[in-house]
């Protein structure tokens, strides 16, 4: 019997998850805040690789990853909603789908306020004001407001890549080295 994706088990359990947290958020009329929350965690297990460590290694038990999620979250201050978010998570030892949950709360999120999103890769953090500048840029492509998700990827060198929908832009400064090196190949 094949093995099944791990990618296709994490964007299942992400969407339920995602959807769940969403639906309590939308009762208590804090989507905001959730989202905010979240942003915060995403930041956090983004710098840590002890919390990446944390979240997708099998080898701590649920009462081991319960406690340290707790004391992370305590420590951020991330309390109410998204702190017992993260215990019940935890508990249920899911948080290995923590980041694609995060991920589908924001597109949930974007849907509901009628935005679209934009996953964007930066070989480094973006300005506010670029940021802005992003988000106008892409309005006047779509002609929607974009939520933009930014990840950063210094391996990219410089430049973008902008996926929205099924569509992408890459203007990251690997793409343009390694077109140049195959166009450098074929002309030897």
């Amino acid at each position: 019997m094949p093995v099944a994706d791990t990618s296709q088990l994490i964007s299942g359990v992400a969407e339920r998850y995602a959807s769940s947290l969403f639906e309590l958020a939308l009762e208590a009329g804090s989507i905001d805040a959730v989202g905010a929350d979240l942003n915060r965690v995403q930041a956090l297990i983004d710098g840590s690789d002890d919390l990446k460590r944390l979240i997708v290694s099998p080898v701590f038990s649920a009462e081991d990853q319960f406690k340290a999620i707790s004391a992370v979250a305590e420590k951020a201050g991330i309390s109410g909603l998204v702190g017992n978010f993260l215990k019940v998570v935890a508990r249920n030892r899911r948080l290995f789908a923590l980041p694609g949950i995060i991920k589908a709360f924001r597109l949930i999120a974007a849907r509901h306020r009628g935005e679209i999103s934009a996953d964007v890769t930066s070989a480094h953090a973006l300005t506010q004001a670029q940021e802005t500048e992003l988000k106008a840029t892409l309005k006047g492509v779509t002609g929607k407001d974009v939520a933009v998700n930014v990840t950063v990827d210094p391996s990219i060198l410089g430049g973008l890549i902008v996926k929205v929908g099924s569509g992408q832009i890459d203007t990251s400064l690997r793409t343009k080295l390694s077109t140049l090196k195959l166009a450098l190949k074929e002309v030897g």
